[in-house]
């Protein structure tokens, strides 16, 4: 049992960035405005406009690695740096973001830090 708590730990991890931004996409696609009113939530928070794609596809494409536990470590570590950057950034207008996303990175650097879990695509290699 304790063999599959680290792959669960690693899923629930991947599955606040997936998650998200699968919520993210869904409101974009619901409404003809939705991109610009993504983008205007990240201005609100003094980013501009340019960074709209760039956490779409970081947040989309390090979740889902995490999730299948392909390049885990790596995908750890870029998360974690998002994370941390997210934490800088919305943690000026809300002290519990900041500490939530401060959080979410020490469990990605700790995952970074032992990567091998159960039930990931890394593991088939071996």
């Amino acid at each position: 049992m304790s063999k599959y708590l680290s792959a669960v730990g690693r899923i629930f991890l991947a599955s606040t960035f997936l998650g998200v931004v699968i919520l993210k996409l869904i409101a974009i696609q619901s409404s003809p405005e939705g991109y610009a009113q993504y983008k205007q939530v990240l201005g609100q928070v003094g980013l501009g406009e340019n960074f709209a794609p760039l956490l779409i596809l970081i947040e989309l494409i390090g979740g889902t690695t995490l999730f299948l536990g392909f390049k885990t470590q790596l995908s750890a570590y870029v998360l974690a740096a998002l994370a941390l950057f997210m934490a800088i950034v919305v943690g000026r207008f809300s002290p519990e973001t900041f500490f939530i996303y401060i959080g979410l990175a020490g469990g990605f650097l700790n995952l970074a830090r032992n990567p091998n879990t159960t039930c990931s695509l890394d593991n088939l290699k071996k």
